[in-house]
């Protein structure tokens, strides 16, 4: 497959005008200023608040701060929720690319969905057996498998020495309304920081939802024929983010396709529409060792790719994007204090 992209600009409006009509002509859009009127907040909610307060306020002001989000979000079915609608995201980009962020020194912010992948804690998810798998009783002592032993004991140095310099906190989040609820209330903590922050915006939102107040509240009953969900479309919340929540801060977004054509153009689109800083593109088959940065100040995208050795070595393309990003906000933090 090739690595070039086409990006026409003439393209990228037909395209997305096109996708956009579409849409719109078949569901309602959600103003994203009525949402947080109209869904419930997660429990968590006043916890992060406090937390996330007391996390920030404890950094060095020369210390980077980077909010990375992960994981997808699953849309309740009913509001006793028993069905929910998912996707596929495990949170592999977000928790390696946290991992990066750390050794780059910045402190983390790690917002990610319940369950998913965690920094560290990611190598050791996908033994059948589970985290037991991992272990062994010897002389009737719990140990790890020699073969795992010098990898944990790495990660688990890391992890303990991040978490007690208080460089990274992890709050999670379950349903599409959590997360948009804790987005919101950490962007406003952040927003003081200025160019200082960063926020790396790698969940896999879901597009469609079903209101609080048009759900079924019990359990949808089965026996009665086939069942039709019409759904409204996720208000874009990511114009109140750069305009009103976060407006000084380093944003950066993702956009994932299946469709190489509609990559370029819709990532050209989002940068246009939203006017924040990168929009990082991947198509889904191709999307662990390659990637396109566009930014509105770059005529072409910014290709990365790892190589086929990278991948038998199990070099992550995060390592590389994370480097790149870092220095890019330093040079944005740079531009801005000398305005």
């Amino acid at each position: 497959m090739s690595s070039k992209l086409t990006v026409d600009r003439a393209q990228s409006e037909s395209v997305q005008e096109a996708v956009v009509s579409s849409i719109l002509s078949e569901r309602k859009v959600i103003d994203p200023d009525t949402y947080f009127d109209d869904n419930k907040p997660p429990a968590n909610l006043r916890w992060a608040n406090g937390r996330v307060s007391e996390f920030v306020a404890q950094q060095p002001k020369e210390r980077p701060i980077a909010l990375v989000t992960s994981g997808g979000t699953t849309v309740p079915l009913e509001n006793n929720t028993v069905r929910f609608v998912d996707n596929f995201s495990a949170g592999t980009r977000g928790s390696s690319s946290a991992e990066q962020f750390l050794a780059s020194g910045y402190a983390v912010i790690y917002l990610y969905r319940d369950q998913s992948l965690q920094p560290f804690n990611r190598h050791y998810s996908h033994n059948p057996d589970g985290v037991l798998g991992y272990l062994d009783i010897v002389d009737g002592k719990v140990v790890v498998k020699p073969e795992w032993a010098e990898q944990m004991h790495r990660d688990l140095e890391l992890f303990k020495r991040y978490k007690n310099a208080n460089q990274l906190l992890m709050v999670s989040f379950t349903t599409l309304s959590d997360y948009l609820f804790l987005l919101r209330e950490i962007s406003l903590i952040l927003a003081p920081l200025g160019p200082r922050a960063m926020l790396y915006l790698a969940a896999a939102v879901s597009d469609f939802f079903i209101p609080t107040h048009i759900m079924a509240e019990h359990k949808i009953q089965s026996g009665s024929g086939d069942l039709t969900l019409r759904m409204n479309q996720v208000p874009k919340f990511l114009r109140p983010l750069v305009k009103n929540w976060v407006p000084r801060c380093f944003i950066i977004s993702f956009k994932l396709e299946t469709d190489s054509e509609l990559l370029a153009p819709k990532a050209r689109h989002a940068l246009e529409k939203y006017g924040h800083q990168i929009v990082i593109a991947n198509l889904l088959h191709t999307r662990k060792w390659q990637v396109w940065l566009f930014t509105n100040s770059e005529p072409e995208p910014y290709l990365l790719q790892i190589s086929k050795e990278d991948i038998e070595n199990n070099r992550d393309i995060e390592h590389y994007l994370v480097v790149e990003l870092a220095r890019r906000h330093q040079e944005y933090i740079s531009n801005s204090n000398q305005l």
